[in-house]
């Protein structure tokens, strides 16, 4: 496959979002949200480091042109106001058993925008345009046990408990959504 470019991420709309790719501008934003430690409490366990987020955007944008998949950076249609990132991601995660050839998709948005829907309105953006674009039928997602919030938006757009394995040390539940099913 050739490469791509950050510029092939079709930017999706929905009643209120918009799923756009990541620009240099969105760093202090995204910045915002992974050193907030409320979005971080089940994500990693604590708040990432400016490197740690510059990482981050250097791995979405990468993942676009890489492999022609990557995240979002998700905004609120009416006032443009950024509320989060949500995408699929290869990040080649040392977890048992692996879930190699299958897109993962992960979804954080901003304490601001908790408890609107927003997250399962741009999950199930997300999840059409890969029913679209992935060869795989099958996605992932793995989400901490206590994270009761995003295991109710997984199951609403389809994912489907699979097993419960750890991930750096840590219980996780490892969720599927079978495209042929879903």
């Amino acid at each position: 496959m050739p490469p791509h470019s950050v510029a092939d991420a079709p930017t999706l709309e929905t009643e209120r979002l918009v799923l756009r790719a990541h620009r240099v501008s969105d760093f202090a934003d995204s910045l915002g949200l992974w050193s907030d430690p409320e979005v971080t409490r089940f994500i990693g366990g604590r708040p990432f480091t400016q490197e740690e987020v510059w990482a981050r955007l250097i791995r979405y944008v990468g993942h676009w042109v890489l492999l022609g998949y990557g995240y979002w950076a998700v905004a609120d249609k009416a006032t443009g106001r950024f509320i989060g990132e949500v995408g699929f991601a290869d990040v080649k995660r040392d977890i048992e058993p692996s879930f190699e050839g299958m897109p993962e998709i992960g979804w954080v948005l901003a304490p601001h925008a908790h408890g609107k829907g927003y997250a399962t309105e741009a999950v199930r953006a997300a999840i059409g345009w890969g029913d679209d674009h992935f060869e795989a039928s099958r996605t992932v997602c793995i989400i901490a046990p206590e994270n009761r919030s995003s295991i109710r938006v997984a199951e609403k757009c389809g994912y489907r408990e699979f097993l419960h394995t750890t991930y750096k040390d840590k219980p996780t539940i490892m969720l599927v959504r079978d495209r042929t099913t879903a």
